[in-house]
Order: structure tokens, then C-alpha cells, then sequence
């Protein structure tokens, strides 16, 4: 017994060697930071990623309990190696909104590969910004609390953000991002606080996520190719959308993109795709929507192809965008409104290949409506309400 334990010490000792040795630990308080939450710790955790990006070996960037208070900061790669930042404490934006500046952004991470971002909470403070919004003074453009642009294999997981400024999390022209579990949170009279913003983007996989806003709860624009997003509650908020598309004749596509197991409650939309009446060639193709519950939402199952705020710049015009091969599969669930699903697609370009499957909508417990215009589909199973494709 006791050669037994010897050994297992030692193989034990030689793990935590072999760790240690493999990688490299940087501590922002190591760095300077604060966690009062009052001082600017924005240079500490610049130093410390810094010291991270240049090292050969894996890297932990560690934020302990605590608050610190951040100004706009950019972390830039490429770096030599993997970095994990670990935050067990809350990162805080200044109460003045105007301290995060005209970047558009809070937090950004740019070309960087191999990048975690595990636990923590962000706290943009926007309460501030949208009051200058809603009261119409000049304001700042407005920050996206944390942003990834032109990032490879990336995992973010375990994240809470409230109270952004404008998207919580961003993820523009990268490639193989995971997003586990986050919980995204703003009032639902917030403007554009979109919960997870994707574009320009390969690859994502978004599985697990409580996301409350006064926006979409997701919103995928141009350019996004295979997205997976599993496992999601939405409400309140806009939905989940598909664009808006066709805002420019040369504008990239949506395709490959699956929702399956989501709750949504009390939001404006549920599933929605969403194009602008201009000329386009954008398209939206092989779209899945299933196994998905509605709780008293406004529109439930919608497609507007004569998107037109305020009237300008397209009146008298007609959606270019392509929608084709999109299948609604087991949404069952109420309607706050009476016409539960309703699909208005382009005159020019009628949406083709809808399907629908098993689907059982109710509105104030009695049958809700469906209204179809320039749409070729199929429908089987039940169809609550009556099918008019």
C-alpha cells in the first residue's frame, strides 16, 4: 500500500511539473489591476495579454473575484501560442457612457487563434447610452460589449453580459466558434442590444443560452455559413432573424443554418428572415427551424421580404434576395397575435422549397391564421393553423 501511494505521488508531482512547465500563467493583479471596480485597470489587462500573446507556451490570463473597471481595450494577435482568459470576477464599464469613446466596440479581440474565453461577467452599464438615444442629443456611436473579428477556433463559454450598449457578443469574419451556455441580459425596451451577432462567419456553433434583450436574441447576417444553435431561450426580444438581407446588391448570403430545442417567451418574433425591398443578389438557403416551443409571441413564424424602415431608399421596390429550401419542423406552442405564420416574400423572387412539418400554433386557445404571398411549398403532418402553402 504504501509503494502504491509513493508512486501515485509521483506520478502526481510529475503531472503538476509537466503542467506547470506547459504553461504560462499571467494574473492582471500581478499586473496592476484593482478589483474596486473604480480604478482603471484597462492598462493591467493590456500588459497582461501582452505578455500572454508573446509567450511560446499555452496561456492562462487570469481575472480574479472582484470588479474591474475597463475602458475600451483592443486585444490584438496573432499570438505564438493558445490563450485561455479566465474570469471569475466582472468586468465593468465606466458609468459615463461616453468613456468608451467612437470605436464601436468595448471589448474586442481581433486576429486571434486559439482563443478561450471561460466564466465571468460583463457589465457595459448602458442604461446611460440609451437614455441619450431615447431623449435625441448627440450621442456616441455606441460600443458592442465584446467582440470577435477575424478569430479562429474559438470557444466562449460560460459568459454573462448585461446592460450592453448596443450587441452583446459579435462574431464577425471568423471560423470555428463555439459559444456554451452564456446568459445575455437587457432590458426589452433597450434599442439594439441584440443578444449574439453573427456574420461574415464559418463554422459557429452557439449550444445553450438564456438571452434577454430589446433586440433580436440572435441575428445572422450576411455572409454566415453553417450555424448550429441548439438548446436556446429567447424572450424578450425580437427573435431569432435571418438578416436583415439585401441592404446592398453585393451583399454575401445565409446558408446552412439549423435552430433545434428552443423556448421562446414573450418575444416579438420567433423564427423570422427578414430582407430589405432593394435589388440584391443575396440569398438564404438550407435553413432548418425545429423542435421549437412559442409562448405567447407575437409572430411566431414570419418572413418579410418588404423590409422598408421609415420608407427610404425602397419604396416601390421588391426584395432580390433568394430564400430556398427552408423547413419548419415541430413548432408548437401560442401566438400573441391571430395570424401566427405568415410569409410575404418577394414578388420578384418568390421564396421557394418551404416546408412545413407538424405544426400546432394556437392563438387564445382557438385556431390561429396563416397567410402566404409569392411562396411555393409543401406541408405535412398537422398543420395548426391551416397550411396556405
Amino acid at each position: 500500500m504504501a509503494a502504491k501511494l509513493i508512486i501515485s505521488s509521483m506520478v502526481f508531482l510529475i503531472f503538476i511539473f509537466f503542467f506547470r512547465s506547459s504553461t504560462a500563467a499571467f494574473n492582471v493583479i500581478t499586473y496592476g489591476a484593482k478589483p474596486d471596480g473604480k480604478t482603471d485597470a484597462t492598462p493591467s489587462f493590456l500588459r497582461a495579454w501582452k505578455a500572454a500573446c508573446s509567450s511560446v507556451k499555452a496561456s492562462t490570463i487570469y481575472v480574479p473575484k472582484g470588479r474591474y473597471l475597463i475602458k475600451a481595450a483592443e486585444f490584438r494577435g496573432p499570438c505564438k501560442s493558445r490563450i485561455t482568459v479566465q474570469i471569475d470576477g466582472s468586468i465593468v464599464a465606466p458609468t459615463d457612457y461616453r468613456a468608451l469613446g467612437n470605436s464601436g466596440y468595448w471589448i474586442l479581440f481581433i486576429q486571434v487563434d486559439r482563443l478561450s474565453v471561460i466564466g465571468g461577467t460583463l457589465d457595459a452599464k448602458g442604461s446611460g447610452f440609451w437614455a441619450c438615444r431615447k431623449s435625441g442629443k448627440s450621442c456616441p456611436v455606441g460600443a458592442r460589449s465584446i467582440t470577435f473579428n477575424w478569430a479562429n477556433n474559438v470557444v466562449i463559454s460560460g459568459l454573462t453580459s448585461i446592460n450592453s450598449q448596443l450587441s452583446h457578443l459579435v462574431i464577425n469574419s471568423c471560423n470555428n466558434v463555439m459559444v456554451r451556455n452564456v446568459k445575455l441580459i437587457a432590458p426589452d425596451q433597450s434599442p439594439n442590444t441584440d443578444g449574439i451577432h453573427v456574420q461574415s462567419s464559418t463554422g459557429v456553433t452557439i449550444n445553450g443560452g438564456t438571452l434577454q434583450t430589446g433586440d433580436d436574441c440572435i441575428s445572422i447576417g450576411p455572409g454566415t455559413r453553417n450555424l448550429f444553435m441548439n438548446n436556446i431561450k429567447c424572450g424578450p426580444g425580437h427573435g431569432v432573424s435571418i438578416g436583415s438581407l439585401g441592404k446592398d446588391l453585393n451583399e454575401d448570403g445565409v446558408q446552412n443554418v439549423t435552430l433545434t430545442n428552443a423556448v421562446f417567451t414573450g418575444s416579438d418574433n420567433g423564427v423570422r428572415i427578414k430582407s430589405w425591398a432593394r435589388a440584391s443578389k443575396s440569398f438564404v438557403r438550407n435553413v432548418v427551424f425545429q423542435n421549437i416551443i412559442m409562448k405567447k409571441v407575437e409572430n411566431p413564424i414570419i418572413i418579410d421580404q418588404n423590409y422598408c424602415p421609415n420608407n427610404q431608399g425602397c419604396p416601390r421596390q421588391t426584395s432580390g434576395v433568394k430564400i430556398n429550401q427552408v423547413t419548419y419542423r415541430n413548432v408548437q406552442g401560442t401566438s400573441a397575435t391571430a395570424e401566427a405564420v405568415t410569409f410575404d416574400c418577394s414578388p420578384s423572387n418568390p421564396c421557394k422549397g418551404i416546408r412545413m412539418h407538424d405544426i400546432k400554433l394556437t392563438y387564445l386557445n382557438k385556431a390561429a391564421t396563416s397567410s402566404c404571398k409569392h411562396i411555393d411549398g409543401t406541408s405535412t403532418g398537422v398543420q395548426n393553423p391551416q397550411s396556405c402553402l
